[in-house]
């Protein structure tokens, strides 16, 4: 089955396959299924194109997803920096934008960049 230009797993139970959908999480995708009426139990590869067809409706008519979603992040995003807000100029730089720490951890946010420091003494090179 194919939503919003993404496969959903044929093996896996229809409640979870949905999440693989950005913008789609655990409790949306319960939303859908109840205003489809299909059992959340059922696989991907078990549902009829009738059930396709009304999960793919309901998800347009009702939910941003995917492109469309990514694009607003951005647009708020955007609008941040450009307001000058702090939030906007932690994005700018890479930073946490949320205040976490950063003398310890922000890996994730800043790429593995290990700034520690040495003994000290510069090597001296080989002639």
């Amino acid at each position: 089955m194919r939503v919003a230009g993404i496969n959903i797993p044929d093996e896996k139970r229809i409640e979870v396959g949905l999440t693989y959908i950005f913008g789609v999480g655990p409790a949306i995708a319960g939303q859908i299924l109840e205003a489809t009426k299909i059992s959340p139990d059922k696989r991907a590869k078990d549902l009829t194109q009738a059930e396709a067809n009304k999960i793919k409706e309901v998800i347009e008519k009702n939910f941003k997803i995917e492109g469309e979603l990514r694009q607003i992040n951005k647009q708020n995003i955007n609008m941040l920096k450009e307001i000058g807000s702090y939030r906007g100029s932690r994005h700018l730089r890479n930073l946490p934008a949320r205040g976490q720490s950063t003398k310890r951890n922000s890996r994730t946010v800043r790429g593995n960049v290990r700034k520690t420091a040495g003994s000290g003494k510069r090597k001296v090179e080989l002639k």
